[in-house]
């Protein structure tokens, strides 16, 4: 009850404040200080005199005793009291048939810029980044700090507000932060990713759900990329439903063995036989069907489950060597795909060499998969080291989707790189494009400079595949080869492509056998 009263009177906080301390009430000193002489007489012109100006600085000072709790660091309202009234401005607005807005703004990357200039300097951004926010809003307009680089703000009801002004707001918002900052002279440059939500959009019947609409129109945008606006629709609030329940299911379905890997060959350009199988992570959900791996795998990493994924990927992989060990059939290898997540645990190594041990398989049939842009980025830190250490115990190290980070040439050595993943876009219809041709051989060149093996992604054709055997890339994998398949589908299919081998004349010694 106490804070509601407080709110209240905040309201009228402005309105009073004005009254007594604006310009109004500056041009009717004199005619008051009269009205008081006539009354009274001179006694009572002495008392207005100086009654007047204390009245008057009391009023400057009136709101400041009545402020919300605020953010000790940027000044603005603190969360539960941005909530609180954000309630009752949607409410209010509710009420009186007026329209309003909240937006939810994000600094990206803002944890790179703490661990690089330090706490203290990311303290001054987030003030100075407050600041620039409300030098755009009205003085109706409320702020909150929502995190240590999260802000939100809730409009005044308005008469008039549609969705075009709205973006012109966030477009507003998002330009005067990403205004250089100079932390100790040094320029520092900030990207925001900006959601909102018109409260006759709000999807439920409270301010909560209002707010909550507009953070999922920031997730929406921080999706899409740095530096993205989104207002909120009901398409995010069914795609957030989906992804909430994939997130309650999947737990069930990595312990339940619904999450299990798929496996695409890859094969040698020069004898054509098998080099080795990819583990892909298939999710056969018994109500779904089928669900894409764009789909489940987001879900898995929100709810902190990359490392589960790849105990599983990395079980089933190894008793799938095992089974093919077992019937005769020579798989040198299988990739398992690794996040840079799983890749700074401490206790890697140890995970990996007790399956190894347990399944009684050497390091090398395990090919670690590490994408180009986890190598890139990795600092000397536990990642390096287990990404060495994998390599020294034996495991070899593909770099994924190569050509599209910012992987050097020292990062290929650094990390014992045995072989790079051209990606596929580089191969998409290569044996056509004489520019893709000419990217694929440069790659090629350099990795034969480096003592580097290459495997070339995506292969969808005949043409593709010849290219790039023409061309000296070591393997091939992609849908012209074979399409992902599950380990029962695998021995028929290997039967089958060894069959095929089988037919095709060999050239010893200028002999056909």
């Amino acid at each position: 009850m106490a804070f509601y009263q407080l709110t209240r009177l905040a309201h009228l906080r402005q309105p009073l404040a004005a009254l007594l301390s604006g310009q109004a009430a500056l041009a009717f000193l004199p005619a008051m200080t009269l009205v008081a002489c006539w009354l009274g007489g001179e006694l009572a012109l002495i008392t207005a005199s100086a009654a007047l100006p204390l009245l008057y600085l009391a009023g400057q000072r009136f709101g400041d005793r009545l402020a919300l709790p605020r953010d000790a660091v940027s000044g603005m309202l603190q969360r539960s009291t941005f909530e609180e009234l954000t309630e009752q401005v949607f409410q209010r607005a509710k009420a009186q048939g007026r329209l309003s807005a909240t937006f939810f703004i994000s600094l990206e990357e803002f944890d790179k810029i703490t661990e690089r200039y330090g706490h203290g300097a990311a303290d001054l951004i987030a003030r100075q980044s407050g600041e620039r926010l409300i030098s755009v809003l009205r003085d109706d307009d409320n702020i909150g700090k929502m995190g240590e680089a999260r802000f939100a703000i809730c409009m005044a009801p308005v008469r008039q507000l549609d969705l075009e002004l709205c973006i012109q707001l966030a477009g507003r918002l998002q330009a005067v932060l990403e205004e250089p900052i100079s932390v100790d002279g040094v320029t520092v440059y900030l990207t925001a990713s900006v959601g909102f939500c018109l409260n006759t959009r709000a999807p439920g019947g409270d301010g909560a759900a209002w707010l909550a609409a507009a953070a999922t129109a920031l997730r929406t945008a921080q999706r899409r990329g740095p530096s993205s606006i989104r207002a909120f629709s009901d398409q995010m609030r069914r795609d957030t439903e989906s992804r909430t329940e994939l997130r309650e299911d999947v737990v069930q379905a990595l312990d339940g063995g619904q999450i299990q890997p798929w496996f695409q060959p890859q094969i040698s350009t020069d004898t054509g036989q098998i080099t080795g199988f990819e583990a892909l992570a298939r999710w056969n959900h018994p109500v779904r069907g089928m669900i894409p791996p764009s789909d489940f795998l987001p879900a898995i990493e929100e709810a902190g489950l990359l490392e589960r994924l790849a105990e599983v990927m990395m079980y089933h992989s190894f008793a799938a060597l095992k089974a093919w060990d077992s019937s005769g059939t020579e798989v040198p290898q299988v990739g398992v795909n690794f996040a840079g997540s799983e890749l700074a645990n401490p206790r890697l190594i140890d995970k990996i060499s007790w399956e190894l041990d347990r399944f009684e398989l050497t390091p090398d049939r395990l090919a670690v998969e590490v994408l180009e842009t986890v190598v890139a980025s990795a600092p000397d830190d536990v990642i390096t080291r287990n990404i060495n250490a994998l390599g020294k115990l034996g495991c070899r190290i593909d770099l994924d989707d190569f050509g599209t980070g910012q992987a050097s040439i020292a990062s290929i050595c650094r990390f014992s790189v045995s072989r790079i993943k051209i990606d596929r876009s580089f191969v998409m219809k290569a044996d056509r494009d004489p520019d893709q041709q000419r990217m694929i051989g440069a790659i090629l060149t350099m990795a034969e400079r480096l003592g580097v093996e290459t495997l070339a992604e995506g292969v969808e054709t005949v043409g593709e595949h010849v290219l790039l055997a023409q061309l000296g890339c070591d393997h091939v994998q992609g849908f012209g080869i074979a399409r992902p398949m599950p380990f029962e589908q695998t021995l028929d299919w290997i039967a089958r492509h060894n069959a095929k081998l089988q037919d095709v004349p060999r050239i010893m010694d200028g002999r056909a056998t």
